[in-house]
């Protein structure tokens, strides 16, 4: 017997872990990101953790420059 439909888009949309989604905004941010690693995110990953980690990676990236804007202005 084969599983219903229900349960194989929910073992299909299991989602991706935490680290995968790090990896896969950081590698967004740089511009580069592997077929495999592309292919699982849209298959496997939830649109809205990537939405929210693209956020925060973006807001810590702005974040880190102001904080060496400071320091530099502060040491020159």
């Amino acid at each position: 017997m084969s599983e219903p439909i229900e349960n194989q888009n929910a073992k299909q949309r299991s989602g991706t872990g935490f680290w995968s989604v790090v990896q896969s905004v950081g590698a967004a941010m740089i511009g580069v990101q592997s077929r495999k690693n592309r292919e699982r995110d849209f298959t496997q990953g939830k649109p809205l953790h990537f939405i929210v980690g693209g956020l925060i990676g973006t807001a810590l990236f702005l974040l880190v420059v102001w904080l060496l804007v400071q320091y530099l202005i502060a040491t020159s």
